[in-house]
């Protein structure tokens, strides 16, 4: 990219510019807040739908690809409102409440979707479990775990048969399980006919009771550190994320406005974590949008289904993890339509999970200024499961890496940890502490009640804490070498893999207490495309070229680092792909550094042995 003083204006992205209050307390102890007060926010998530579904009915709110005509099924929000009061009389006849929630197995789908809004439409938390645990598990040790730590009411899956073994794997023996495909069991009730359940008054008796402290959801942690952990998520911690994001809109707010076929988002981020659920899920509800369900994912098998997705839905707003991203950039940098459906309508594009490289964004900027003559702005909201989002880049940035400004209505902590800045944060947003564990929640909360992420940030400038936050890795990810040196993972994986780009996706940085620092390198399928038929279909032929071609861009990459702490001297490529089910890879698309390394353990031992392993590239 060219300096940025040479390169065409932003599209204008409405915000509030920074305007934050700092103190700093004895000890260095600094503490942020917003100026910016909450803006408007639903009564409740349930409240919202009913309110979208009185002001304009026949608008689209949901669309998903039927499995068996392909094409697009509809539905509006009127006929949500109808079908959420069908299931909340259902779930109120079968016993659901606030301490009898309603457990979802199968992934997104308009009938989930229902499943989970009419679930907190009665009081019922809805505990969306990641797909994995029921399909891909082999004990269903995670699964089984979930289900103990709620204990649900009742179950659905959309299609009774790939659940079939998880849930007899369970004692839910008092539960009751519906399906919209019961594959022939008697005993399993069916999704349409539940959703035509004649609402009695106790609905919106059950709706009116609902308050902040009522649990809309249970939403699970990721595991990769033990078992998952319960989270129990308030209507007040999902509203007044929404009310944050509402203080620092710079345009009121129009009920009327008629977004059909402008305000679009295609999403695949699952709903058992905040970003696909609470964030963009809800935040598309707010707003009246058009909520597309991608089946397509960031996997090589599956990210052609995205494409063809957004060539159907020219979405206007787009956010995912910064994997797809990079397989999204490769693929519009070689297919002009895609190119120009994916910028059509596009006001802005918001990654997560990960740090977005610097590599990535001048690419996706090149992009963008050939589509629309203008480059787009580029945002990230940073949060966890256990405070919603909390931090948000609300205004034009030149750079990547910043995780933005507090939300209104959040307050930041950063307590120094060694050369680090410790985040912590306390505001309506963050979980009253995880279900039924009072040891673990002693653990995480702090003196003052803030809860502690275990993330690091700093300053963009320390004269100016109005100018931003940069992400500064995880704390548990950071290691030192034999010589006392730190390793900071999370800038410097984002910048190696840049570095090696086209050839990486992503990396594994290693050398705890090692002589040097390492890396294992997954290889970027397009790359690997192109490599193979450059080599005339040999596969033998393209690998090695892969290895040479990443040497030279690990030596080039060293020779630009000044210290041991930034220079990778070996490399290793794997072969087999990030796992889900084993917690490698998040379903956000993070990978965990740690447990990689201690479940490839044999590979870590070969990029430090002496001589090194097979396949080890010494630079």
């Amino acid at each position: 990219m060219a300096d940025a003083n040479e390169l065409p204006p932003f599209r204008p992205l409405p915000q509030k510019l920074p305007d934050v209050d700092m103190r700093t307390a004895p000890g260095g102890v600094s503490y942020i807040s917003a100026r910016h007060a909450p803006g408007l926010r639903p009564r409740t998530i349930a409240h919202c739908l009913d309110e979208r579904a009185a002001e304009h009915p026949g608008r689209a709110f949901l669309k998903e690809r039927d499995p068996e005509t392909d094409q697009w099924v509809t539905l509006t929000y009127g006929e949500a409102k109808r079908i959420t009061d069908g299931l909340a009389q259902a779930f109120l006849d079968m016993g659901a409440g606030p301490d009898a929630p309603v457990m979802i197995l199968s992934g997104n789908s308009i009938r989930s979707a229902m499943v989970i809004l009419a679930a907190q439409k009665m009081g019922a938390p809805a505990a969306p479990i990641s797909v994995p645990y029921s399909t891909m598990s082999t004990d269903f040790e995670k699964l089984k775990h979930c289900f103990s730590a709620v204990k649900p009411k009742v179950i659905f899956a959309e299609t009774l048969a790939p659940f079939r073994n998880a849930i007899a794997a369970l004692d839910s023996d008092d539960c009751t399980v519906f399906s919209a495909d019961p594959d022939g069991d008697n005993s399993v009730l069916a999704y349409d006919v539940l959703a035509a359940t004649e609402p009695t008054p106790a609905v919106s008796e059950a709706l009116d009771r609902l308050t902040d402290e009522s649990i809309g959801k249970y939403l699970f942690t990721s595991g990769s550190t033990g078992m998952p952990k319960p989270v129990p998520t308030t209507q007040g911690a999902m509203c007044s994320m929404i009310a944050g994001q509402e203080g620092l809109r710079d345009t009121d707010r129009d009920p009327d406005h008629d977004p059909d076929g402008i305000d679009n988002l295609l999403d695949w981020l699952p709903w058992n974590h905040i970003s696909g659920a609470n964030v963009n899920f809800n935040g598309a509800l707010w707003n009246g949008a058009t909520f597309w369900i991608d089946g397509g994912k960031p996997t090589p098998a599956l990210f052609h289904e995205t494409i063809r997705n957004i060539r159907d839905c020219s979405p206007s707003v787009f956010g995912t993890a910064p994997i797809a991203l990079a397989m999204l950039a490769e693929a519009m940098e070689s297919d002009e339509e895609l190119l120009t459906a994916f910028f059509r309508n596009m006001r802005s594009i918001g990654y997560g999970g990960a740090t977005l490289s610097d590599d990535l964004y001048g690419r996706l900027q090149a992009l963008a200024i050939k589509a629309t003559g203008r480059r787009i702005p580029i945002v990230t909201m940073y949060g966890a499961t256990e405070t919603q989002g909390i931090t948000v880049v609300h205004w034009e940035v030149e750079r990547v890496g910043l995780i933005g400004l507090p939300l209104p209505g959040a307050t930041l902590k950063l307590v120094p940890n060694g050369d680090k800045l410790e985040v912590r944060v306390k505001g309506p947003s963050v979980m009253p502490g995880y279900h039924n564990d009072p040891k673990k929640n002693a653990e995480v909360f702090d003196e003052e009640g803030f809860y502690c992420l275990g993330d690091a940030v700093k300053f963009v400038d320390e004269a100016d804490a109005n100018k931003g936050l940069i992400f500064d890795g995880r704390v548990g990810e950071d290691f030192k070498l034999s010589s006392g040196t730190w390793v900071s993972v999370g800038t410097l994986r984002p910048d190696f893999v840049a570095a090696c780009s086209p050839l990486i996706f992503d990396a594994v940085i290693c050398g705890q207490d090692n002589d040097y620092i390492g890396a294992l390198v997954w290889p970027s399928p397009a790359g690997m495309e192109q490599l193979v038929k450059a080599n005339g279909g040999d596969i033998m032929a393209a690998f090695r070229q892969l290895t040479e071609e990443l040497a030279k861009k690990t030596s080039a990459f060293n020779a630009s680092e000044p210290g041991s702490s930034r220079r990778i001297k070996r490399v290793m490529v794997m072969t087999e792909p990030p796992s889900i089910d084993s917690g490698e890879i998040t379903d956000k698309g993070y990978v965990n550094q740690r447990l990689v390394q201690a479940r490839r353990a044999n590979l870590v031992d070969a990029l430090f042995s002496d001589p090194p392993g097979l396949g080890v590239l010494t630079l």
